[in-house]
């Protein structure tokens, strides 16, 4: 597992606690590997999703950090969105 991986799933879970969020999502980081989210919040693994997001480490950590919004980075095809469009809305709404 890698260290992008690991930093991640640690921010994810600082910024997912106390969080509503129900469903399944993967962010899945080229050539980094993938991180689950589910109720239970974020885990290094690559199961089946709801909707699996795609970026590049680059991207990735500029959305994790705050400093690229996602929908302009899906906007502008940094971020590719598989699956339930609706799923990746409500895990962005609890990001936020």
């Amino acid at each position: 597992m890698s260290d992008t991986v690991n930093e991640a799933v640690t921010v994810l879970n600082e910024k997912l606690a106390g969080a509503d969020f129900s469903g399944t999502a993967k962010f899945d980081i080229d050539g980094e590997g993938a991180v689950m989210i589910d109720e239970n919040g974020a885990r290094a693994a690559d199961d089946a999703a709801d909707v699996t997001l795609s970026a590049d480490v680059e991207t990735f950590k500029a959305i994790l950090d705050g400093s690229t919004n996602p929908t302009s980075a899906f906007m502008t095809g940094k971020l590719k969105v598989d699956g339930d469009m609706g799923m990746a809305m409500k895990l962005a709404a609890a990001l936020a």
